[in-house]
């Protein structure tokens, strides 16, 4: 089955056309839609499962939220960063070749009341400890400037509906399963710092000035004075 199972809330649907009229009419970035920063009570909240609240403003607002993905630039990015508590993700990344941190393509998609659960070898432990966790450096668009370390399971099974209520369930692994569970975390009124090895925190600046471009966060540890997981 596909579609919306609630009505249109008039309300917030014209809102949202309002908040995106302001952004076309911007002449340095027509459509580019501004990113909440931490501190903001939205990002705190939980949001609102979609049921159908925008109607035919839904389409509009995606592509404000590819685009302004795209200019910031970034690979993931969920409602309440542009001020809007309902649960809906964008996401999409090129991949690079030959990464360590498996950063395979993860084509643009639309998550719409996602949720995941780690899978495989992956999956908790019995006694409640995470297997098969990597644990690297991660950005926000919502905490700008700032990267620090996560520990994230490699493989999670995502459900969620498309962007025309469509059910979805896939096995994401590497990279994109990181995308995926940052997005939702989001969500979920989590930021990444949430789940960060704290003594990893740096600007974005000084992690290149100190430890180049090298995805790998172990000689960061090592000067840093934090715990990698086994790997």
């Amino acid at each position: 089955m596909t579609g919306w199972p609630g009505a249109v809330v008039p309300e917030l649907a014209a809102a949202v056309a309002d908040l995106l009229d302001v952004a076309d009419r911007q002449p340095e970035r027509p459509g580019v839609l501004p990113v909440v920063q931490a501190g903001d009570p939205v990002l705190r909240r939980t949001a609102a499962p979609y049921t159908g609240q925008l109607g035919d403003v839904l389409p509009r607002l995606l592509e404000a939220m590819r685009r302004t993905m795209h200019a910031a630039p970034g690979v993931g990015l969920a409602a309440p960063q542009i001020g809007i508590g309902l649960a809906i993700a964008v996401c999409e990344d090129a991949g690079v070749p030959d990464d360590p941190r498996d950063r395979g393509p993860l084509p643009y998609r639309v998550l719409v009341n996602p949720r995941y659960e780690p899978v495989g070898e992956d999956a908790p432990a019995p006694d409640g400890t995470d297997a098969g966790d990597a644990a690297f450096y991660e950005g926000c668009l919502s905490v700008a400037g700032w990267q620090a370390v996560v520990a994230r399971p490699r493989h999670v099974r995502l459900t969620c509906r498309d962007e025309h209520g469509a059910p979805v369930q896939e096995v994401l692994s590497g990279w994109p399963a990181r995308i995926v569970q940052h997005e939702t975390d989001h969500l979920a009124g989590r930021l990444y710092l949430d789940r960060a090895e704290t003594r990893s925190l740096a600007t974005t600046e000084n992690l290149l000035r100190h430890f180049g471009a090298d995805p790998d966060p172990g000689r960061a540890a090592r000067a840093l004075g934090f715990e990698l997981p086994d790997r």
